[in-house]
C-alpha cells in the first residue's frame, strides 16, 4: 500500500448496512478498461495502471448485489460487471494462465502466469456464474473459467481463491467435470489441522486467512464432503479466537503476517483480512444455518465502523470508500481498490446477516 499520513483517531459515525451499496468511490475509481489499483487519499493512480486481482473482486462484489430495476445501482453495477469481465476475458490465456498488470492504456504490462490473480480470476468468474441474474454474463464468464480452470497452483492462497471459485460454478453446475477437478486439486493444498494440534493449520498467519477456510466450507459443500465443512468451521472458529484481543475487539495480523502464538499484531492491519473472514462466515451461515456466523459477520463489520485499536472508522458511508490500513493512531487515508472492495464486500456480508437474524 502506499504511504499516507494518518488520521487523527476520532471514532466516526457507525455505517448502515440499509439498502444498496454505495458505489460512488468505486465508480471514481473506475476507469475504461476497469477499476484502477491504488488511490493518493480519494483520487486514483492512472500511473499504476490496473490489476487482475482488483479487477476479480470488483465481479465478485458487482454480481453479489442485488439489481432491481428500481435500484439507483442498477446502470453501475451493469457497468462494472460488463467492464470487469471483459478485462478478464483479455487477461486469460488461451492456455489458461492469466496476466495481473495492465496499464492504464490498456497495454498488458506481464507475461501470463499461474500467481494469485490466477486464483482471483477464477474466484470472481466462479462468482459471476453462480450469482448473475443475466444468462450472457453467466455463459461468457463460463467460458473464461474453462479456460482458466485448465490450471492449477502449487500456492496455496492461490489455490484457495480458485477453489472457493470452482465451488460456485460446480454448485451452479453439478456435473461440470473442469470445476469438479479444479476444486478437487485445491483443497488438496489447503492445509488442515493435524494429530493433536487442532489450532490454526499454519504456523504463521499471513494474509486472506480467511480464504482457506471459506474454501474447505463452499468445496465441501459442492462435493458433498462434511469433513471439509467440519474443517472449515473449525478453522474460522479458530481464525476469530487468533484475531480477537482478550477485550474481545478484533484486532487482525498485518501484511507481515505473525506467529499464531504471538499475542502482538506488527505492521499496518488491511481491511482484506477481516473481509475474507467476513466472507468465509457468510459461506459457514449459508451451509450450516447457525445464526452465530451471522454474529460474527456483524462483529466484523464493526471493525469497519470504528470498533477496532484506533478507534476510527476503516469505510466511508457515504462515498463506500475503503482506507488502505489501519495504524495503532489512526488510519491511511488512502482508499485504494483493494481495501474498498473488501469494505463494500463486508457490508454485503453484514446486510445479509442482519435479513438472517431478522
Amino acid at each position: 500500500m502506499n504511504a499516507a499520513a494518518t488520521a487523527i483517531a476520532v471514532p466516526d459515525a457507525p455505517a448502515t448496512t440499509a439498502g444498496p451499496l454505495p458505489l460512488g468511490h468505486l465508480i471514481a475509481l473506475t476507469g475504461p478498461y476497469g477499476v484502477y489499483e491504488h488511490a493518493l487519499c480519494e483520487t486514483p493512480r492512472l500511473e499504476h495502471g490496473h490489476c487482475t486481482d482488483d479487477v476479480a473482486r470488483v465481479l465478485a462484489v458487482a454480481v453479489r448485489e442485488p439489481s432491481r430495476r428500481a435500484s439507483p445501482n442498477t446502470v453501475e453495477l451493469h457497468h462494472l460487471i460488463e467492464l470487469s469481465l471483459s478485462f478478464l476475458e483479455s487477461a486469460v490465456a488461451p492456455d489458461g494462465t492469466v496476466r495481473n498488470r495492465r496499464a492504464a492504456d490498456g497495454t498488458w504490462t506481464d507475461p501470463p502466469s499461474i500467481g494469485d490473480w490466477w486464483g482471483r480470476a477464477v474466484l470472481g468468474l466462479g462468482a459471476a456464474i453462480r450469482h448473475s441474474r443475466d444468462p450472457g454474463i453467466r455463459a461468457r464468464a463460463l467460458r473464461v473459467f474453462l479456460r482458466a480452470a485448465q490450471q492449477g497452483s502449487p500456492d496455496v492462497r492461490a489455490s484457495a481463491f480458485a477453489a472457493i471459485g470452482a465451488a460456485d460454478a460446480l454448485l451452479t453446475f453439478p456435473e461440470l467435470t473442469a470445476a469438479r477437478m479444479l476444486l478437487a486439486d485445491g483443497l488438496r493444498r489447503v492445509p488442515r489441522p493435524e494429530g493433536a494440534d487442532r489450532g490454526w493449520p499454519e504456523q504463521r498467519l499471513r494474509y486472506a486467512n480467511g480464504a482457506l477456510c471459506e474454501a474447505l466450507i463452499a468445496g465441501g459443500q459442492a462435493l458433498q464432503r462434511s469433513d471439509a465443512i467440519d474443517t472449515g468451521l473449525e478453522m474460522l472458529d479458530t481464525l476469530l479466537r487468533l484475531e480477537t484481543r482478550p477485550s474481545g475487539m478484533l484486532s487482525f495480523a498485518g501484511p507481515g503476517g505473525r506467529d499464531r502464538s504471538d499475542p502482538e499484531r506488527a505492521g499496518d492491519q488491511q481491511p482484506i483480512e477481516p473481509a475474507t473472514i467476513a466472507d468465509a462466515c457468510l459461506r459457514a451461515a449459508s451451509v450450516t444455518r447457525d445464526e452465530r456466523w451471522h454474529h460474527e459477520s456483524l462483529r466484523i463489520w464493526a471493525w469497519f465502523t470504528g470498533e477496532n485499536d484506533a478507534g476510527i472508522a476503516m469505510f466511508d458511508p457515504l462515498t463506500g470508500a475503503g482506507y488502505d490500513g489501519l495504524t495503532p493512531t489512526g488510519r491511511n487515508e488512502n482508499r485504494g481498490a483493494e481495501s474498498t472492495l473488501a469494505a463494500l464486500s463486508a457490508f454485503q456480508c453484514a446486510r445479509s446477516a442482519r435479513a438472517g437474524l431478522r
